[in-house]
């Protein structure tokens, strides 16, 4: 009788010592499942045709698409001098123009625009050009202003007389510790005594752009010119899936165009890879996260061609699944 009871104590003992370490398996696996690091995916980056949600929003726009709009700075004059640290920004719309008219639609917060460009800054879009333009606490010193008209998903029109370009100076300028912005407080430019990304730095500026300090260059007009245009910010939901990649060129022709120019671009450092043709163009393939894209005008020779630092930009752009 005994014995039977040293038995089946024994096996109770040995049961419990079984189920006790099956659990203990399953906690140790449920751990490592959720704290192992998940390795990041790879981007297989692939040049895709224009997205057709773009292309239906071209049919609905009718003629617009084929239109030459132009535009002039009024103000700053060129080589103007401006005591102080405001800077009213005054353009002028004219050309063919086909019903096209720079407008934010309040329901969707998109529309036809211009991209101002405050030295090599990434740009702001201006929409209501019978509202003032102002850049506030703009620094002492020499800066560029480029502009040019886009369409609601930011492609550039690249007709003659559609980009322009002023020089101008400012004495007695900003705070230098302070960003610059427009006057609804957007940033276009970062303090020039601390970094874009330092905590507190800037005024927060839409679509996460992130800025280095502004300092323009010494530009040549009559040398050729790649302005950055985009990507830019963030990217979200489907918008995410096909990403462009659009510029403005200037005194020059790419070697597809009947040129001798190409603009070498790369994405986190990776291969270069060209573009021999003056149209934008879309990538697909992008993983979760930061990212770099950087554009560059090169010649026949694969060198870069300066002029003022501007022909070499990179920027930051965010991709959210």
């Amino acid at each position: 009788m005994l014995s039977k009871r040293i038995l089946r104590s024994a096996f109770a003992l040995f049961a419990i010592m079984v189920i006790s370490g099956c659990g203990q398996t399953n906690d140790n696996t449920n751990a490592t499942a959720t704290t192992a690091a998940t390795p990041p995916g790879q981007q297989n980056l692939s040049v895709v045709p224009r997205p057709q949600k773009i292309a239906d929003m071209m049919k609905a726009r009718g003629e617009q698409d084929e239109a030459n709009p132009t535009v002039r700075i009024m103000s700053p004059a060129k080589n103007a001098v401006i005591n102080g640290s405001k800077v009213d920004v005054k353009l002028e719309l004219s050309g063919d123009l086909k019903g096209y008219m720079p407008h934010k639609d309040p329901a969707t917060g998109k529309g036809n625009h211009i991209h101002v460009i405050l030295d090599n800054q990434p740009y702001e879009a201006y929409y209501e050009l019978n509202q003032p333009f102002e850049l506030r606490n703009v620094a002492e010193g020499k800066h560029t202003l480029r502009v040019f008209p886009s369409r609601p998903w930011h492609e550039s029109y690249k007709n003659d007389g559609a980009f322009q370009m002023v020089e101008f100076t400012v004495k007695g300028g900003g705070d230098a510790s302070k960003p610059t912005t427009t006057k609804d407080g957007q940033t276009m430019a970062s303090p020039s005594s601390s970094p874009a990304t330092a905590t507190g730095t800037a005024t927060p500026a839409r679509e996460g752009k992130d800025y280095a300090p502004s300092k323009a260059g010494e530009i040549d007009a009559t040398k050729p010119l790649l302005t950055y245009s985009r990507p830019k910010g963030e990217y979200k939901a489907e918008d995410a899936e096909a990403i462009m990649i659009d510029f403005w060129l200037s005194n020059a022709k790419l070697q597809s165009d009947g040129g001798e120019y190409r603009v070498r671009y790369s994405v986190d450092n990776g291969e270069a890879r060209f573009i021999d043709s003056w149209k934008p163009i879309w990538l697909s393939g992008w993983i979760t996260g930061k990212h770099t894209v950087k554009l560059e005008l090169v010649n026949k020779d694969g060198s870069l061609v300066d002029n003022g630092g501007y022909n070499s930009t990179t920027r930051e752009i965010t991709v959210t699944r």
